[in-house]
């Protein structure tokens, strides 16, 4: 299994990363992507690549803090220039939940996200909420440059994941999708297709049934998996398989 998002540099992941390594490994994960959310989020990115041929990270910043971190795509450019293994940019998005009053803000480091990621011809990790309309708008405007698009934590509707396969995006179930509320959302995923699906924890966040009020973690993503095969109505083998493959042809 690959865990296609999880921030191992927030707390209580980061002071006990030696355990989280083990349990992940022992639960099957082959892969682990660590998402970066601010500049100072990095720094820890930076060694938590150091610690395990498992860890993978991106550079971005959170649409939340596009009004703390200003970043260009020189900036993004360079840092992922200079390690290897960052091989995704984000999270970054838009997130208008809360009614914020940041939105050009979060545009224009959208916008810079994006930049950075036709550069470097590598995936961009995007948060919406809120937002589909907006997102969409400025997804258009990228429409013939082959933009790489994975939809971290999708919660969208099926209008929405309609419209983003048209421009090729990857789709990462989280453990939602193991909610008794979710069932909307279970229905979205029956129609993305397969090829398309990523999981991910969002660890230390969104814990699944049956460790939902927990501090999550990458080796529960197990539970996450087996929801979405019998979503998919598939093996837990097939979905591992196929989830990981897709991680693998995204990420290259």
């Amino acid at each position: 299994m690959i865990d296609s998002h999880c921030h191992l540099d927030h707390e209580p992941l980061f002071q006990n990363i030696e355990d989280i390594l083990k349990r992940s490994k022992a639960a099957g994960i082959t892969k682990l992507l660590t998402i970066c959310t601010t500049f100072k989020s990095f720094e820890k990115i930076k060694l938590l690549v150091k610690k395990d041929d498992l860890i993978f990270g991106t550079y971005g910043i959170h649409p939340h803090e596009a009004k703390n971190d200003e970043v260009t795509s020189e900036i993004i450019i360079n840092e992922i220039k200079k390690n290897k293994k960052i091989i995704g940019i984000g999270e970054t998005g838009l997130d208008f939940y809360y009614n914020y009053s940041d939105r050009d803000i979060q545009i224009k480091s959208l916008e810079q996200h994006i930049k950075a990621a036709l550069e470097l011809k590598i995936p961009l990790i995007i948060h919406s909420r809120n937002a589909e309309d907006e997102t969409l708008e400025i997804f258009n405007k990228y429409r013939d440059k082959q933009l790489k698009i994975l939809m971290h934590c999708f919660t969208g509707s099926i209008k929405f994941a309609e419209s983003l396969i048209d421009f090729g995006a990857y789709f990462s179930a989280s453990g939602i999708i193991t909610f008794k509320n979710s069932l909307e959302l279970q229905e979205t995923f029956k129609v993305i297709p397969l090829n398309k699906i990523l999981i991910e924890t969002d660890s230390p966040y969104l814990a699944p049934v049956p460790k939902r009020g927990k501090k999550n973690e990458p080796s529960f993503i197990k539970y996450t998996a087996d929801k979405l095969a019998e979503i998919k109505e598939i093996s837990n083998s097939e979905l591992v398989k196929n989830t990981s493959q897709n991680f693998n042809n995204l990420f290259s």
